[in-house]
This record gives C-alpha cells, structure tokens and sequence, in this order.
C-alpha cells in the first residue's frame, strides 16, 4: 500500500472511529443494549401468547391466560419510550463525568411525563367518544414514542449537567450528611430548573401550536428518519456500508447502531404488538429481519463462508481458521473468521462480504412482500442460530426457515469464487515472501 494511500486509510479510520465513540451515540448503544432483554421478554410473551397457548387451550381459558402475555407486553414494548429515556440519561451522564447518573435517569422520566399530553379522546361502550381528562396513554410511552423518548433523555440530561456546572445552583450541607443526601441536594436547583423549563416548553406548544413536543418529535423528526432508514433502498445504502466499515477494520455498529438499529427495533415492536392484536403487521424490515436473513452467522452472513471453506478449501490455514469459527459462527460471533483469516482488507473478501447480505436482503424482502413467509413479529436475540431464528422471528412460520437454508446455500455459491481468488493471492504471497 503506497504511503498516500495508507493516509487516507489512516484518516478514514480516524474519523470513523471518532464517530463510533461520540459520546452521544456511545450512550444510545448502551442504552439499547441495557433494554434488549425486556425486547426479548415482549418477543417470547407474543410468541407464547399467540403460538402457544392456542394450540393447548380455548375459549375463556385461552382469554384467561393470554393475560399473562398482554401484561408483559404492557411493561415492555407499550412503555419502550418510558424505558429508553432514563437510560439514555443515565449513560450519557455517566459518560460526561456527571457524578450522579441515577439523579439524571430520574430527571429524565420526569421530564419526559412533563411533556406528555394528560388529555385524549376515548371511545364508549355506546360508541360515543369522550375527552378522558389526567391520564397518560400508552400511545405516547410505547414504541411509538421511542425517538422522542431519546432526544428527550439527551436533551433533559446535556441541560442538567450544563446547570450543575454551576457552584451557585449547588445546595452545599458540608461532610457530615450522608453521600446520598449531598448528591440529592447538590443536583437539586439544576433539576427543578430542567423539570420547569420543559413543563414551560409544553405549555408554550400548546398555547401556540396545540400540540406537544412528543408529537412534534414524532411528526418532525421520527417518522422521516425512519422512512428513509427503513426504506428497503435506505436500509441497504446504510447497512452495507456499516458491513464496508467492518471489511476495513471498523465494526459495523458505528453505522448500525445508532443509525439504523433504533428504528428497526421501533419497527419489530411495532409488529409485535400489532400480532398480539391481531391486526395487520405493517413492517416487512425490523431488526429481526434482519438478524434471520441479512446476518446469518454474523455480519456478512458468514456461516456461508464457513461452510464454503469447509467443503471446498484446500488451503490449510483456512480450513483451521473455519473449524475454529464454526461453533461461534452458529450463534452469529464471527470476529474470529473476519480478524482470523483476515476479511479484513482482503479485497476479495470484502467485495461478497457487502454483497451477500444485499442479495439475501433483497430476496427475503421480495418473499415477504409476495406471502411467500410470514412478517417478523417476535424480537430475537442476534445470537439465534439460523434456521431457528426464521421459524422464531416469524412467530412459527416454517417456510421462513426453509428460505433461509436457500439464502445460506445461496451465500456458498457467492462466497466460492471470491474464496478462490483469495486462495490463490494468499499462495501466490507465500511464494513471494519464499523468493525474498
């Protein structure tokens, strides 16, 4: 690689790697990662409720224990804006130095219910609608609400550190009150101050816009950023190139994680709650989707590499590199294939590694827009193995799990000839570096 060259990949990863460790998007990673369990809670109540309980029971007793799956769901997905901006709250003060990151979370729900609208309108059993006046719905908690939830908790929480910088607005009781006390005391002006200032804001909206900020965030903002990176041409452009940043050496979540992640798991809540409801599932791209068909075996889906070496590779190396990646490899971990073989600046590699997941997307999109497999509803770890994950992620759809044994058979017929090509650059350095 000549020198200039070599600048602009310095350069180029500089850069990227700044992005990945902005502060902002670091705390909405770990935000996301801390609530994924209570994802997958929701994604095993839709499965039990809706798969389960209707192949064992009937009648008043499948109503009656449906129950435990519709108050899991409530705690879950209809509070995932609730829930996500306390955390966001909590990392991006713990991230800033802030001293007490519990006090920020706190401050954040508070602010977050301080925007919200306590009025909506309710139908009657006569059909007649009402206005229902000191309530909180869960329209304005749920998935729904995610993107206000973070900009809400970001915001909330960059303007109490900013006012906790200053020392007149701290309450100071000396040494010998309890640590917990002096802490609630010190943050105590700052939070009042933020708490009001958005209650003023909410107000202010209201008078001269009738709306409130949830809404303004969720018409604005959200729904555009989530039409665009979810469209099937956005979501591509955007995942692609987070698969191209980690064929260069930089994972794939400084792309995915903060910009497409939160929206595609917005989308496969969304679907959830829809399946439990027994309505329509407006979404075919969730991250489900995603982790079933776009990422089997890992970024890049990778199993079909694996399998590829496995069975066609002569070359030593990569025959022990595949045997070491396989088990990893079933439960989607594939750094030691990517690192060990290295997919990293191999550019014969790289070039199937962008591509595959592409052409796997584009196909699972096509048979689910056609009913040809059922749309995701249950959200699954990453590390579902495939196969499974198909049958799972659609809520029991055998058929998604026979497209994925195709797009993986599929992906070995990708990966060969680029494996070839890369065999046969790594012979030819051996013999070069023999001559030397």
């Amino acid at each position: 690689m000549s020198d200039k060259k070599e600048r602009m990949m310095n350069k180029f990863v500089e850069i990227a790697t700044k992005i990945g460790n902005q502060v902002h998007l670091r705390s909405l990673r770990d935000a996301f990662a801390t609530i994924i369990p209570l994802f997958v809670l929701a994604g095993l109540a839709v499965l039990i409720n809706s798969v389960v309980f209707p192949w064992i029971l009937s009648g008043q007793m499948l109503e009656t224990a449906e129950q435990f799956g519709t108050s899991i769901i409530r705690g879950t997905l209809n509070s995932a804006g609730l829930l996500l901006c306390p955390a966001i709250a909590y990392f991006l003060s713990k991230n800033k130095g802030f001293s007490n990151p519990i006090s920020a979370a706190i401050i954040a729900i508070a602010t977050y219910i301080t925007m919200m609208p306590l009025q909506l309108m309710a139908t009657t059993t006569t059909g007649e609608e009402v206005l229902v006046d000191n309530v909180l719905s869960f329209n304005n908690l749920g998935t729904g609400t995610m993107f206000a939830g973070i900009v809400i908790g970001l915001a909330a929480t960059e303007l109490l550190i900013a006012l906790n910088k200053f020392d007149i607005l701290k309450i100071n009781l000396g040494e010998k009150v309890p640590p917990a006390v002096s802490r609630s005391f010190n943050v105590m002006i700052p939070a009042i101050i933020t708490v009001s200032l958005f209650s003023g804001l909410s107000l202010l909206l209201m008078i001269t816009l009738g709306t409130d900020l949830i809404s303004l965030i969720v018409t604005i903002i959200q729904e555009p950023l989530r039409a665009v990176g979810t469209s099937l041409v956005g979501y591509l452009f955007l995942y692609s190139l987070g698969n191209l940043f980690f064929g260069l050496g930089i994972h794939q979540s400084v792309i995915n994680g903060p910009f497409t992640e939160p929206f595609m798991t917005q989308n496969i809540n969304e679907n959830s709650v829809a399946f439990a409801e027994g309505v329509d599932i407006p979404h075919i791209l969730t991250i489900s989707f995603q982790t079933a068909f776009a990422q089997m075996g890992g970024t890049g889906a990778t199993i079909s590499l694996i399998i590829a070496i496995l069975i066609f590779s002569k070359v030593k190396a990569y025959r022990q590199i595949a045997n070491l990646s396989a088990a990893p490899g079933i439960f989607e971990i594939n750094e030691p294939l990517i690192f060990g073989m290295p997919i990293v600046f191999n550019l014969p590699m790289i070039i199937p590694f962008v591509l595959l997941p592409i052409i796997q997307t584009i196909i699972a999109y096509l048979a689910t827009a056609g009913g040809l497999i059922s749309k995701t509803v249950v959200y699954i770890p990453w590390v579902t193995p495939p196969v499974i994950s198909g049958w799972l992620a659609t809520g029991g759809d055998w058929r998604a799990s026979v497209l994925q044994v195709f797009l993986i058979v599929l992906g070995v017929i990708i990966y060969l000839p680029f494996l070839k090509i890369s065999e046969r650059v790594l012979i030819k350095q051996a013999e070069l570096e023999q001559d030397l």
